[in-house]
């Protein structure tokens, strides 16, 4: 039985899209579209992950796309405004694992500048036996560095962790390493695969 668990947080514990602030923003959503797909993008946003300065990020674009300086900067001034909430059943499912007794451990593409703001947001993360940021860490998922550096912090080997994540390239990355892992999908989902694991 499986008793290391390793939780992804955007998109499986807490409901991050840039969507959430720009349906706000363009009042078409082809438009808002076409900015998420070519002005910023997730792989833009993957450099922020893995510690490039927002600043710096949001002067280069602005740089490139004159015709939406407010719309870029928006993505660093009202980042708060992408996460709505955390994602119920998958936090109710931490908890019961928990509460089972589950070592659990966190491991997140996420900015060294925004994280402290999840920190203060969402309480449960404080819950966790600790936690890998991938913008502290100057290096992101899917890189099996930043795996094995989790491995090395908390004295884990991959054959006893379990790995939760909705990214599928993160997925592979981690089963290549030995790890046991979860393609996440929905809470209901998830439940019904740590049911058949026996973990819940």
């Amino acid at each position: 039985m499986n008793k290391t668990i390793i939780f992804d947080f955007g998109g499986v514990l807490i409901d991050w899209d840039p969507r959430h602030l720009y349906k706000k923003i363009f009042a078409d959503d082809s438009e808002m579209e076409w900015f998420l797909g070519n002005v910023c993008t997730l792989s833009w946003n993957l450099k922020q992950d893995e510690g490039r300065p927002f600043a710096e990020a949001v002067t280069l674009l602005q740089e490139k796309h004159g015709q939406y300086i407010e719309q870029i900067q928006a993505y660093h001034t009202r980042w708060e405004e992408m996460l709505n909430g955390s994602i119920e059943g998958t936090v109710k499912i931490f908890h019961e694992l928990k509460e089972k007794g589950c070592t659990i451990y966190g491991l997140t593409n996420w900015s060294a500048e925004t994280f402290p703001k999840a920190l203060e947001l969402f309480a449960f993360l404080h819950e966790f036996d600790g936690i890998v940021v991938s913008g502290v860490e100057k290096m992101v998922k899917p890189d099996e560095g930043i795996f094995k550096l989790l491995l090395h912090r908390y004295h884990l080997k991959a054959a006893d962790c379990l790995f939760i994540d909705d990214n599928i390239y993160n997925i592979e990355a981690a089963h290549n390493l030995g790890f046991d892992t979860i393609h996440f999908s929905t809470p209901a989902d998830l439940r019904n695969k740590l049911e058949e694991k026996e973990l819940l």
